[in-house]
């Protein structure tokens, strides 16, 4: 059993302990939960994650089936669904609260079993993207970007100039605010 209080530490400690289950926080400081699942994902497939979040928006929903996760709980639904969702992904099922099966059924404008749906669903910003997001957001410059990533500043350009671009963003303090609501940074 292992507990991390930011997103790169609970990517550490999954890839050393190779838990069954993991349990994130999507709001976390220096990797956000949809981004530490990716790589916990990539690192132990047999992984499942299950995301907890203050809220929910469409956006958010499709990132975090596209990231792998299987488990999707509302914070003030977790009084009743947390147990059976650990439950569920102890078997390798998913769940999803109930706003979030809505949203996802909806997008297909569909009845089809989840598990079909979620196979389907893609998102719009790619990991790299969203990453840059919240780094923007939290305040990081693109040079600071650059160096904590390892890539060049024209790359960070060039990703968050696809970002906006996809998400019809015009300008930083719109992507600050796509970051807020759709939980990739603390408010």
């Amino acid at each position: 059993m292992g507990e991390a209080s930011t997103g790169r530490e609970a990517v550490a400690q999954a890839i050393e302990l190779r838990p069954d289950i993991v349990i994130l926080d999507i709001s976390m400081p220096d990797l956000n939960g949809v981004d530490a699942a990716r790589r916990i994902r990539r690192a132990s497939k047999n992984t499942e994650i299950l995301i907890l979040s203050m809220h929910y928006s469409d956006q958010l929903i499709r990132e975090i089936v596209d990231s792998g996760v299987r488990g999707y709980v509302l914070k003030s639904d977790s009084d009743h669904d947390l147990l059976i969702a650990v439950e569920n992904l102890a078997r390798h099922k998913p769940f999803f609260t109930s706003k979030a099966t809505e949203v996802i059924k909806s997008e297909f404008n569909t009845d089809e079993p989840l598990t079909k749906i979620l196979k389907w669903l893609r998102n719009r910003v790619t990991s790299r993207e969203r990453e840059i997001i919240q780094l923007i957001a939290e305040g990081n410059r693109g040079k600071e970007i650059a160096s904590s990533l390892g890539i060049s500043f024209k790359t960070v350009d060039s990703h968050r100039s696809n970002a906006m671009r996809k998400l019809e963003l015009h300008n930083i303090t719109e992507l600050v605010r796509y970051a807020v609501r759709n939980q990739i940074i603390d408010p």
